[in-house]
């Protein structure tokens, strides 16, 4: 009887990762969040950027062969890339009306701004949800020029150039309005995660439609964090006017285009209070100090995303040690969950948000995501 080895186990989440993701895209183009979940079983800008993103660099030395393309992950990426501007020049009319309204000082209607989740179709999810987020068409932009970048695509889909092209200026007139964050909670704050991925997808777009003037939006916006959305102590905030990190301020530290180098002095003050804070026994990391939902646990997704942001400061010891926690919560057929029940800030909640939603979110594709992307992180640091 063979004994698996530890190298084996990592080969069999890498080959399952691949496979949890590009066998819940859907039809259309867009990716569930999560299929086991009824809330989930939707498509977000956000979520699916990351898991293009990681799709697209994971194709650099792991090519999976396709029937049609040159790359499983770089087909199912471009994929997911024209579903996303399918989907924006469809909302075109009204969001030139937000952007008027925006533009004038008049209060913005919800239902002329893009929403987070949608159906394959293209139709959005149902209306009880936090729908008016901003990170989402920002992280698209971030993700799609990494796409054009490695797959050299030129010129670009006059489709895409629209959607960019719209995308920009409804970023730019709207940033300033308070909009739920990436976890889909205040929704009468201004995040500084939200505006680290505007910044970012402001970048991406100037990178790849040069002709745009996004550097006037990109500068306020970073003044504006400075002036606004700093702790007392000096670290970037979780929202302006509060004394709190959130452990999506990673978001600050994208590659390529990010607000802050991932060395930058405040990007570094805020990790630290990241994992001060926030980092549970065991390397999981929790969402933010208030967190009740599931009763606070520990998320499987930002262990890992920490242990990305560890892999681009050369700390390589860090982020194995993340990996490793993130791929011991992997069950026997690969699964990787959005959190788990490690360390749960208040464990009265947990039951509660079972009666409502079902189990913890298993498989979460942005989690099977966000291993590929540190698995690629760590063997081009080893190279």
């Amino acid at each position: 009887m063979t004994t698996e080895t530890y190298l084996d186990r990592l080969s069999k989440l890498h080959k399952h990762s691949q496979q949890v993701i590009m066998d819940n895209q859907q039809p259309a183009g867009g990716y569930l969040a999560c299929p086991t979940m009824p809330d989930y079983q939707y498509s977000w800008f956000r979520d699916g950027a990351f898991i293009a993103y990681a799709l697209t660099i994971d194709g650099i030395d792991n090519m999976v062969p396709h029937k049609v393309g040159i790359s499983g992950q770089w087909d199912s990426a471009d994929h997911f890339h024209r579903w996303c501007a399918s989907i924006i020049n469809g909302r075109a009319d009204a969001l030139e009306r937000t952007i008027s309204r925006a533009e004038q000082g008049q209060p913005l209607v919800l239902a002329d701004t893009l929403n987070a989740r949608y159906e394959d179709g293209g139709n959005a999810g149902p209306d009880d949800w936090p729908e008016f987020q901003l990170d989402g068409p920002a992280l698209w932009v971030w993700s799609l020029a990494k796409y054009v970048e490695v797959c050299r695509i030129s010129p670009l889909p006059v489709a895409w150039v629209q959607a960019i092209e719209l995308v920009v200026r409804y970023l730019s007139a709207v940033w300033q309005h308070p909009c739920y964050d990436c976890w889909e909670e205040r929704g009468d704050d201004i995040h500084i995660s939200t505006l680290a991925a505007i910044y970012a997808g402001l970048g991406a777009a100037h990178h790849l439609i040069p002709s745009l003037d996004v550097e006037t939006t990109q500068q306020t916006i970073r003044e504006f964090i400075l002036e606004k959305g700093l702790t007392p102590n000096g670290e970037l905030a979780k929202s302006v006017g509060l004394d709190m990190v959130d452990a999506n301020l990673l978001m600050a530290a994208l590659p390529d285009f990010g607000l802050l180098a991932p060395d930058d002095p405040l990007m570094v003050r805020t990790v630290a209070r990241i994992e001060r804070d926030l980092l549970a026994e065991g390397h999981g990391v929790h969402r933010h100090l208030e967190d009740t939902y599931y009763g606070g646990g520990a998320w499987v997704l930002l262990g890992l995303w920490l242990a990305w942001y560890k892999a681009q400061v050369g700390d390589e010891s860090a982020a194995k040690d993340l990996l490793r926690w993130a791929e011991s919560h992997a069950e026997a057929e690969g699964n990787l969950p959005e959190q788990v029940k490690d360390s749960m800030l208040d464990p009265s909640y947990y039951e509660g948000w079972v009666a409502q939603r079902g189990e913890i979110a298993n498989p979460l594709l942005w989690t099977h995501a966000e291993y590929l992307i540190v698995r690629h992180s760590l063997q081009r640091t080893a190279s």
